[in-house]
């Protein structure tokens, strides 16, 4: 079934703000003292009060079981993200977690074109190498392939096909399911996932005082809601293959947000990289803007 998104330039910069807050993701995480699997659990649980009030009973009452059973697969993937992700913290730099999670395009981008029958076009198809080319120039100096960052590495790819398959389980939804009904009820599904996990792993542990509290309450609200919350809903206007590549910018944001809050040093290369980045975001957002005003 071919979707139609309009892919305006208000949704496709809704994106960018998602990326925004998804970028805290890994700074959160890091600051979390409890387990990352636990962390993860957190920032889900954490979240589903917060959504409560925006649920209206009507939207429930719509749900088809079949809708229902594909937002608790859709969070299931989540969970395998999270996991994955979270885990990869452990073994490796947060400069190849950062790189290797965000190369969804590489799984959304195909299905995409079977399953939806999304156009890939020549100049999509040159701002998506365009843009993996900057953000790999972005990376040269901070992602290590050492052996002994296997394993991280690894786990990070892994969470990248994961969270390609909630990106295109979400876009499918949200033919006819709202976004925040989806992040709702999604959770539960991950929450089960994570539950499971944890319970064979690391053991269930509780936040202690107010410190441990906080990172668990930034990642529920800034990444989960904010963040996740705000790529479902721009899932429902624009196509799934750009929505991917545009992920693809977020170690550029967390480059940012480490020259801003940590106070690195953005060199040269660092500088080209971004440009590079976005000149490649900027050619895949034209081709697909253009074809929704000729439509």
């Amino acid at each position: 079934m071919k979707r139609n998104r309009c892919n305006s330039i208000k949704d496709i910069c809704l994106i960018f703000l998602a990326i925004c807050f998804l970028a805290t993701g890994g700074i959160f995480v890091k600051l979390s003292p409890l387990p990352p699997i636990n962390t993860g659990f957190y920032r889900v649980l954490f979240s589903i009060p917060m959504l409560l009030p925006f649920i209206k009973k009507s939207d429930v009452q719509a749900l088809s079981r079949k809708q229902i059973m594909t937002i608790i697969l859709a969070g299931a993937f989540l969970a395998g993200d999270l996991t994955f992700w979270n885990s990869s913290f452990s073994y490796t730099s947060v400069a190849n977690a950062n790189l290797l999670v965000n190369l969804t395009p590489f799984t959304v981008i195909p299905v995409s074109y079977f399953l939806f029958k999304e156009k890939m076009t020549p100049k999509f198809l040159l701002g998506g190498l365009v843009t993996l080319v900057g953000v790999l120039v972005l990376m040269a100096n901070k992602v290590s392939l050492s052996s002994d960052r296997l394993l991280g590495d690894s786990l990070s790819l892994g969470a990248s096909i994961f969270y390609a398959m909630f990106m295109i389980t979400v876009y499918q939804l949200r033919d006819t399911v709202k976004s925040n009904v989806i992040m709702f009820f999604s959770a539960f599904g991950t929450l089960l996932v994570l539950a499971v996990v944890i319970f064979l792993t690391e053991g269930f542990y509780l936040p202690q005082n107010i410190a441990e509290l906080l990172p668990l309450l930034a990642l529920a609200l800034v990444s989960q809601i904010l963040g996740q919350g705000l790529l479902a809903y721009c899932l429902g206007k624009v196509n799934a293959s750009l929505s991917s590549l545009i992920t693809l910018s977020q170690p550029v944001v967390a480059a940012l947000y480490a020259w801003v809050i940590f106070q690195e040093n953005l060199n040269l290369q660092s500088v080209i990289a971004i440009v590079i980045t976005l000149i490649g975001v900027y050619l895949a957002k034209t081709q697909t803007v253009e074809e929704n005003e000729k439509a």
